[in-house]
Order: C-alpha cells, then structure tokens, then sequence
C-alpha cells in the first residue's frame, strides 16, 4: 500500500466476517463499513459540500468516464484537481468508467486494446484504454482509483464471461504498468459474472499484484439477489484480510448488510440522490413516494429519529407540497435526507460490529430469503 495509504481493522464480529476498520488516505480517513455517496460529474447530485459534509459522508466517488466527455480530465488537472475543483476536501475515488462503456454506449467495438465508443453528447468515436483510463484518473487526481475492467452483462454465457474476466485480469496488468502517481491507490476488480469458480479463480489471480485495495464489480447488472449474494461470499473471503474490500454498485439494507457480514468494507450506489429526483425518501429501508396522499397533511417529520438538517425543519406535508409544486428544493430536502439514511445505516452496523452486537441488532437483513 502507498505511504500515505493504510488499512486499520479495529475489531472483528464473533459471528460472522463483518469487521470495522479505518481507511487512511492523503485527504482524510473513511471509517469502515462506509456508504460513499456518488457524484458522478463531481458533485452529488443537488447537494452543496457543506451538505453533503453535514450528512455524515467521508468518502464520494466521481467518474472517469463522464468527467473524460465533460468538462475533460485537462480542465479539472487545470483547476487544481477534483478535490479543488468540486470544493471536497475529503477523500475521492474514482470509478474507471468500464462499467459506463458498458452499459451506456449503444456503439462500442471490444478490443485487446481498449474500448472504441461513440461519445453520447456529439457522435464523436472516443478511444478508451487501461493506459488511457489510468492517464485520464491520474490527471483527475482521486485518492483511490479504479483498474479498466470489462463488465460482462447479465445473462451473458459463460464463454463471453470468461473472455471478459480474462480480459479484465490482462488490462490490470497494463493499469498497473501505467499508474505512476504514489499519491493515488490502485485498487483491482474483480469480475467472473455469476460463475462462482471463474469469481475464484479471478479473486486469486488478482490477489497476486499485492494491490492497495480490492472491489467486486459486475453484479448488481440483472442478476436475481439470491446469485449476487453468493458471488459476494465466494470472493470476498479470498480477497486480502488486511486491505479495503469494495463492493461496486450496491446500495440497499439487506445487500449491505449480508455484504458486510461476508467482510466488505466500501459501498457505493446512485439509489438515495436518484429516489430524491423522482420524490421518494428512503425511511427505515422503505421507498417512500412523498407524492401520495397520504403525505400532504402529514406534519411529522420523514423519520423522527434522523439527525439530518431535513428531518429537523421540515413536514412531510411541507416536502409532498414541493415534490407536487416540482420545487427544486424537494429534491435537496431529500437528498440530504436519503443520503444521510443510508451512511446512518453503515455507521450503525459499525458501532453494533465495535460492540459485538451485528448479528442481534440487524437479525432481521442477514436472515436467508425462502
């Protein structure tokens, strides 16, 4: 791990893998298990970084891929870096924007070398590269960043899945080979779709680059929850006990939750800023639609329990009314409040970890599904 990087486990669960750790990086610490809230194009969506500092956030992730097609890594470089230029003083990661390529670009051709797509915003064809990825992030200036990876779909055979998390391992070798600023950690992803021997034969291979960190990408792409959840448990344990453990793309209670009771330490998801834009909330696990009927005279507050700015001035009348009025202050009112929720649910299970109480205290998520 770089010099200024380290990975603390403070104290383990009796009863399962869960562990509560602390991630030091050049801009501050993240305390484990963590939610990162997301800021695709730096920034979370409708929030300040005052606000978004208020709601208990210590990491955020930005991505390669968006922040590459607008404004460009030249800009950000030019401003200082992405700490800088989005006014976030804590730590950053970066995504690789191999999922984006992915799922996003309708024309994209495959090769050994990298990704060939058409830019969504002009037609224009993009080359997108491990070495290209890495450059791009570098300039950017994250804490962590993330190895160009090819995430096969799903349903994909088993065939295009191992071509892809073949792949994936070859261009881990050329980020590695490319990444040059000690600054920065490097963390692998590893891929195998929902075939759990290819997740372990990946997770091995990986392990060998003695990389900073790790994540488990590809899931959360279709898959039903019940195979989501068995690729968590057959990989994570394999992955380093002494090092970060990301798991890409996961956002809900009961998948963080079993995530956690399998040993992985880092969430991210886009679920609680894009649930504020369609007026929902996030309450105690549940979606609420705050355009119901039942909320326009309803004058107690989301969650009483909430400690966020939203809970403790404002109705649930008052937000139905602007989510009915499309006032944009619904949507901040309930990003603060859906991204709060689910860093609560996080630092939650680390106390109950740190007190040995996980398994009693959030029973109800690690139970198996019939």
């Amino acid at each position: 791990m770089p010099q200024s990087f380290s990975f603390q486990i403070q104290t383990r669960c009796t009863h399962t893998h869960a562990r509560a750790g602390v991630f030091v990086t050049p801009h501050g610490i993240v305390e484990t298990p963590r939610f990162m809230p997301v800021g695709t194009l730096a920034n979370v969506k409708t929030l300040t970084p005052a606000q978004l500092l208020d709601t208990g956030a210590q990491m955020v992730l930005s991505n390669t891929y968006h922040l590459h097609l607008q404004p460009g890594e030249k800009i950000v470089a030019a401003a200082g870096g992405i700490h800088k230029f989005m006014g976030w003083n804590g730590p950053i990661l970066t995504d690789s924007g191999g999922f984006q390529v992915f799922s996003l670009s309708e024309m994209r051709t495959v090769t050994e070398a990298g990704v060939r797509f058409r830019s969504p915003h002009d037609g224009a064809i993009i080359e997108l590269s491990p070495e290209r990825s890495i450059e791009i992030q570098n300039q950017l200036g994250a804490d962590v960043i993330m190895a160009f990876d090819e995430c096969p779909p799903y349903p994909a055979s088993r065939e295009d899945v191992v071509a892809a998390t073949a792949r994936t391992v070859r261009w881990l070798e050329r980020c590695i080979a490319a990444h040059d600023r000690p600054e920065a950690a490097l963390f692998g992803i590893v891929q195998g779709g929902v075939y759990p021997d290819l997740r372990v034969a990946a997770a091995k291979k990986l392990v060998e680059f003695d990389l900073p960190g790790y994540a488990i990408g590809g899931v959360s792409v279709g898959e039903p929850t019940d195979l989501m959840e068995m690729v968590v448990r057959v990989t994570t344990p394999i992955l380093p006990d002494h090092k970060p453990r990301y798991l890409m793309g996961i956002g809900t209670y009961r998948e963080m939750a079993q995530a956690i009771a399998s040993g992985i330490d880092l969430f991210d998801c886009v679920i609680p800023t894009r649930l504020a834009r369609h007026g929902a909330a996030l309450v105690a696990g549940e979606r609420w639609n705050l355009k119901n009927a039942q909320f326009r005279e309803d004058f107690r507050p989301l969650d009483p329990s909430c400690p966020c700015y939203t809970c403790q001035n404002f109705s649930r009348a008052y937000i139905s009314h602007l989510v009915r009025a499309k006032e944009l202050l619904a949507y901040t009112l309930l990003s603060i409040h859906n991204v709060t929720e689910l860093i609560r649910f996080t630092t939650r299970i680390r106390d109950a970890i740190l007190g040995d109480r996980f398994t009693d205290e959030f029973a109800q998520y690690l139970q198996v599904q019939s």
